[in-house]
Formats: structure tokens, sequence, C-alpha cells
């Protein structure tokens, strides 16, 4: 069924761009429908995956109005003090953690990153939200979304961006970013995501 758990996420990330923000990066873009939904809001947005197929996909889907670069996030230059917002959804768990500190030296003066990620339980929070209370809601929300997909005429079948499966527990996600992002904040979301948001001084 299509219900996609990033895309539940949507509306809470973009509410945390800055008020007067003008350029956003989207690392692990995949075929961009959260680049397109920042491009949306008026902001010159850059989307970059190393996914040859995804970005081919994405370039399809929004020719000329957003900039889609296929490049390794890890390896790529960034313009250091450029972006306002960088969105990183379920893609920090594809390469080392320790990459945030790249995307933290990117950020303008007041810049807000965050990341939607994936990592394993390692408190009974974690465990009430992630292997109790997701798996309930889960089902219910795949079958309004099948059903809708159903009226409108179908699914949208594109390129699906790689599976991997987090290595991180919670904790040490937290650790990390306590000592790399400091001041930034984590907190553990329904359908097995955590919300990680760090605000440039």
């Amino acid at each position: 069924m299509p219900f996609n758990h990033n895309d539940h996420y949507h509306p809470l990330l973009l509410r945390q761009v800055p008020a007067r923000a003008r350029t956003a990066l989207d690392v692990g873009c995949g075929t961009g429908k959260f680049t397109r939904k920042l491009a949306a809001t008026g902001l010159a947005v850059e989307g970059i995956d190393p996914a040859r197929e995804a970005i081919e996909a994405a370039c399809a889907t929004s020719p000329g109005k957003i900039t889609y670069r296929c490049e390794d996030v890890t390896r790529a230059g960034l313009p250091e003090g450029h972006y306002d917002f960088i969105s990183c959804l379920a893609a920090l768990h594809h390469m080392p953690f320790e990459t945030v500190t790249k995307l933290r030296r990117a950020l303008a003066p007041g810049g807000v990153l965050a990341v939607l990620g994936l990592a394993l339980p390692s408190s009974a929070r974690d465990l009430g939200k992630w292997l109790l209370a997701a798996p309930l809601l889960n089902v219910p929300a795949r079958l309004v979304v099948a059903a809708g997909d159903r009226l409108n005429g179908g699914g949208d079948h594109v390129a699906v961006a790689p599976v991997r499966d987090p290595d991180l527990s919670m904790a040490e996600v937290r650790r990390g970013s306590a000592t790399l992002l400091p001041g930034s904040t984590v907190r553990t979301l329904l359908f097995w995501r955590y919300l990680l948001v760090y605000r440039a001084g």
C-alpha cells in the first residue's frame, strides 16, 4: 500500500523553515517530492542525492524550478554559511552521522537543519511509540491512503529510493547530536522516526 511514513511528516518539516528563509538544500532528495514542496513556498532550492534514477525522475517532474545534483553529499562541495534551511529526510542513516557537521557548516546564521531520521529504539518510551502505537496507526493510515489513491485513478509509481536499516540507537543519535550540534533538539515520532532540529547561531 502507498502510505509513506516520510511524506506524513512533510508538514512538520515545513514548519521548521525559518520565517525569512530564501535558500534551501534537501539532502537525500530522492525523486524530489519534499524538494518541490520547499520550492512551492518560494525558496530557491537545491536537491542532492546519489541515486541517478531518482534524480532523473526528480528533474523530469520539476524542470527548471529546482537545481538537482546527482552526488554523494559526503563528498560534494557545499558552500559554507549559505543555506537558510537544510532538510534531510530518511537519509542520514545512509551516511556517517558525522555528516551533520558538514551540513551545520553550510547553514547561514540563523539557518535551520531539520533531520527526519531512523534509529533503533533504546528506551521504554521509544519502544512504546514504535512497537506498540505505530503498528496500530500504521494499518488504518495505509488503508486511507490506498482508498484515496484508488479514487484518484492509481498511485504515482516512480523510482524508489534505496532502503537501508538504521544502525544507530536513539541514545547514540542523542549523544551525537549533543556533541556535534550543540543546542539541537531530538524527539521520537510515530512511525519509527525521530526529528532532529538544529539552529545555527
